[in-house]
């Protein structure tokens, strides 16, 4: 299965199994099982050890504490249509981890930017004093 240009994994990492799909459906639901549940071993996956780890630091609740991510694909009425969507879901998935994200590069204001700024505030000041009462004259 292909991630992305540099990247693949087997077919045989991926577990995929049919499940009765949940919810409503008519008598159809309870006899075919449309729905796939997708099990990958991120441990024991053929993936460089960075994408492991990266993978593993996800706050993802479809990754277990063994390491093995778990999809349930139900949206569609067929099997066929719901293990393409699991596959490409998790093709997703790992392919956010291969993305390398930029470094910030912390940066000052420049000098003239900090003038303008408080030109700008000296000057709104002056307009909300003008909006004051005027002192009375007797």
């Amino acid at each position: 299965m292909k991630i992305s240009e540099l990247l693949s994994i087997n077919d045989e990492e991926v577990e995929l199994s049919a499940i009765r799909a949940q919810g409503s459906g008519g008598q159809n639901v309870n006899k075919v099982s449309s729905a796939i549940h997708l099990r990958f071993d991120i441990n024991a996956s053929s993936i460089p050890i960075l994408y492991k780890e990266r993978l593993l630091m996800l706050s993802d609740k479809r990754i277990n504490k063994d390491g093995i991510l778990v999809l349930k694909a139900q949206k569609y009425r067929t099997q066929e249509k719901n293990r393409d969507d699991a596959i490409s879901r998790l093709k997703e998935i790992i392919q956010a981890v291969t993305i390398e994200k930029k470094k910030r590069v912390t940066t000052k204001p420049s000098k003239n930017s900090k003038k303008k700024r408080l030109d700008n505030k000296n000057q709104r000041g002056k307009l909300k004093t003008l909006r004051g009462k005027i002192g009375t004259q007797d």
